[in-house]
């Protein structure tokens, strides 16, 4: 409501009033992501809207003697993350780029418009089994069952204020109809409940991948430099860094790569056999390339030499 001791001033246009508001919006905008939603039903509200810190308590369990037992492993949207693949892989002794092409398809993250791979689920609109479920025994990889399922019935998301330095993690419950579980008498808090799903080296090694949604999702929200979407070349680049180690670790070694970039020659080394170190390479070089950030150091000349370049472009050289 206006003032009324303010002196009256003529009427804005409309489309001027709205790129008004848009300015004052993005100077106190909130970018909040949901990273992992839980493995959502159809049945209207499955989210309680409350946050949840590390310490808050909830009540669940799932196990065999619940009646609903399996129902979730149905119809699922489960977007497997980097390192669901590297350990899914790993457990059927197949390169990652095999064990994608039978358990998965290819998907856009839409918050983020950047690619993904989802996990394949059975019936001809994916409304039927996921294909690790066995009806009798239940998940036939739960050792290594991904992130979105370890955290069910918790949501993660990532909360970032505009110009802050930091984002926030925090949690919160997916409460679909069919779910007996939140009946059952174990109260537990988050973290607990995380420990002991074994959430947190997922977390951990997932950082990068996770930090990159949370730009995107940042910029397509309040506007990137130039106000530019990545290009098909560099989302294809993501989708290979996310999902395909060898074809990275051949990228690193058969390129130019190692000549352009400063990398420790210890790391070097370990990169030929270490995927998850090979991962966290991967990250910090997408984020240099997609939004410029300080995590990969050029090579004096081939800096100078961009320079130089760049100079000549502008018809300065």
């Amino acid at each position: 409501m206006s003032d009324p001791n303010e002196p009256e001033h003529p009427p804005i246009p409309e489309d001027e009033a709205l790129a008004r508001h848009e300015a004052a919006r993005r100077d106190t905008a909130e970018i909040e992501v949901n990273i992992f939603d839980g493995v959502r039903g159809h049945d209207g509200n499955p989210v309680l809207p409350v946050r949840l810190k590390a310490d808050d308590r909830f009540c669940f369990s799932c196990h065999k003697g619940v009646s609903c037992w399996n129902a979730c492993c149905h119809g699922a949207d489960v977007t497997l993350t980097p390192f669901d693949i590297l350990r899914l892989a790993r457990r059927f002794e197949a390169p990652a780029a095999e064990f994608l092409e039978r358990y998965t398809v290819p998907a856009m993250w839409q918050q983020a418009d950047l690619p993904v791979a989802k996990l394949k689920m059975a019936g001809k609109a994916g409304d039927g089994a996921c294909v690790f479920l066995d009806h009798e025994a239940g998940c036939t990889v739960y050792d290594d069952r991904p992130a979105t399922c370890r955290y069910y019935p918790l949501g993660l998301a990532a909360i970032k204020m505009k110009d802050a330095d930091a984002k926030e993690d925090f949690y919160f419950l997916v409460k679909e109809s069919h779910c007996k579980g939140h009946a059952e008498d174990n109260l537990q808090s988050v973290s607990e409940f995380r420990r002991d799903q074994g959430i947190e080296p997922y977390d951990e090694k997932n950082r990068g991948w996770i930090d990159i949604l949370m730009k995107m999702v940042s910029w397509m929200s309040i506007g990137g430099p130039q106000g530019t979407a990545p290009s098909a070349q560099t989302k294809q680049m993501f989708f290979m860094v996310s999902t395909d180690p060898a074809g990275f670790r051949r990228f690193v070694f058969e390129t130019k790569f190692l000549e352009t970039y400063e990398i420790d020659p210890d790391i070097v080394e370990q990169l030929k056999t270490d995927d998850e170190m090979l991962l966290a390479l991967g990250f910090d070089w997408m984020k240099n390339v997609m939004f410029n950030e300080p995590t990969l150091t050029m090579k004096p000349d081939v800096l100078q030499a961009a320079i130089a370049r760049s100079r000549d472009d502008l018809g300065a050289g």
